[in-house]
């Protein structure tokens, strides 16, 4: 089976851009299209008055923003050094499994490669599986990378 189109959804974490190298080993070997996203939360304050937003959730959503385009530079060029052609795109809305998902079906992909921090116990519980929630969730192929 020959993989056209990957989806690695990268966060900055050591798993996510190890899930990002697998990703880059696979489209380098089936010559498939890799696409890297960050999920980034909407802004629920944007066109509110700034009077009555507070400058401390404007900061965390600029950096947010600043972190998703530094990990999407980051994996650029480390695809670049090796020979692959990736494209990035920051993806605004739900950062949960469904706005994965929802990426992958809007960017036609056939593969999603992914981390997973690979929780147990009382850490599942409280923190959640994006890579189960995803896998359970979808009819795509997901190959879940682990620490």
């Amino acid at each position: 089976m020959s993989y056209q189109h990957i989806l690695v959804p990268v966060d900055g974490s050591e798993i996510s851009l190890a899930a990002f190298e697998h990703a880059a080993s696979l489209a380098k070997a089936f010559g498939s299209k890799l696409t890297a996203i960050s999920l980034l939360a909407e802004d629920p304050f944007s066109g509110v008055d700034f009077y009555y937003v507070s400058p401390i959730m404007k900061d965390y959503f600029i950096e947010a923003q600043a972190k998703a385009q530094e990990t999407l530079a980051h994996v650029k060029s480390t695809a670049t050094v090796h020979g692959i052609e990736v494209e990035t795109q920051i993806v605004k809305g739900e950062v949960s499994a469904e706005g994965i998902i929802k990426a992958a079906e809007d960017l036609k992909i056939d593969l999603i490669v992914m981390g997973s921090h690979g929780r147990k116990g009382v850490q599942k519980f409280f923190l959640g599986s994006f890579a189960q929630d995803v896998l359970g969730n979808t009819e795509l192929p997901v190959l879940i990378v682990k620490k």
